[in-house]
């Protein structure tokens, strides 16, 4: 086990480096045994990790793979001596999370900005992406994700409620007209998003409508300008929209007819939470998240 880390080690300090030549010199090893060293763990692992001359270096698809996975291991041992030292309240190391853009933005960054000052010994880093990302082959921490959990390997935490809405802006529902039945969907243009995008929109009481429209986009935060350009009707959370159906901007369109909860949850696989880092800044989201959505029009984040 013990050679296992080390040789992780060298791996990770070599693609690091750039070169073995450069990795020699910065472990202060001889360019013979860095050579050595990769190679047998390349045997060890039966797979080639990275090609490679005394001046350039290229990793494989397997190398990239196992490059990730060794920085993460390397990491958290790490994290996991300071956490010894330091108490289990207090988030050490890196912190990588994923989010969408629309909330990463506006709601997300601040917080764990204020979450940083807190723990000065932490370093986090945030994703934003409205592509649904594995985290575990990314090597995220946890995502913050709405909607329902489907995939069983994962544990979710509830963060916040959330509210979807259909809105659009007053000039479009001035020329296209207020829709005021789900059927009247069919003839609007509908903004859909995502990667694969969402075009199918269910409702609470069981009944779901395909739309359709001239455009589709791949962000949320790209389908709610083209709203608020009057380009057609979108689904978005209230989260996003609460502050452009105060001011008019938007308008909420089948008040009456609910969509499909899609919660806020934290996203993190089995033992992850374990780590002090994730568990604490968890539970300042939930909080934080919480007390946000008090604040907002309609009470937690309703109408």
């Amino acid at each position: 086990m013990a050679d296992d880390l080390s040789d992780m080690a060298v791996f990770v300090r070599i693609i690091e480096a750039g070169s073995l030549s450069a990795a020699a010199r910065r472990l202060n090893l001889s360019l013979p045994v860095v050579s050595r060293r990769l190679s047998q763990l390349e045997v060890r692992l039966g797979v080639r990790l990275a090609n490679r001359t005394t001046r350039t270096l290229s990793m494989t698809e397997e190398g990239n793979r196992f490059y990730v996975r060794c920085v993460r291991i390397l990491a958290e041992i790490e994290e996991a001596k300071l956490e010894v030292m330091s108490g289990r309240e207090t988030a050490v190391g890196l912190l990588r999370i994923t989010t969408t853009l629309a909330f990463g933005t506006k709601h997300l960054a601040p917080l764990l900005a204020d979450f940083q000052k807190q723990h000065p010994r932490l370093t986090i880093h945030l994703n934003t992406t409205d592509t649904i990302t594995n985290i575990v082959e990314a090597g995220y921490d946890f995502a913050v994700r709405f909607g329902i959990l489907a995939d069983s390997s994962f544990i979710a935490r509830q963060l916040a409620p959330n509210v979807r809405v259909i809105c659009g802006s007053p000039d479009y529902l001035d020329r296209r007209g207020v829709p005021m039945v789900m059927e009247d969907l069919l003839s609007h243009d509908c903004i859909v998003y995502g990667e694969p995008a969402l075009d199918t929109w269910s409702f609470t009481d069981g009944r779901s409508v395909a739309v359709r429209g001239p455009i589709s986009v791949s962000s949320g935060v790209l389908a709610h300008e083209l709203a608020l350009c009057g380009e057609g009707l979108v689904m978005k959370s209230m989260w996003d929209v609460y502050e452009d159906v105060a001011a008019k901007r938007l308008q909420i369109v089948l008040p009456g007819l609910k969509l499909a909860a899609a919660p806020i949850h934290a996203l993190y696989p089995h033992g992850k939470l374990t780590a002090a880092k994730v568990r604490l800044c968890v539970d300042y989201l939930a909080a934080a998240l919480k007390e946000r959505a008090a604040l907002l029009p309609g009470g937690p984040i309703g109408l």
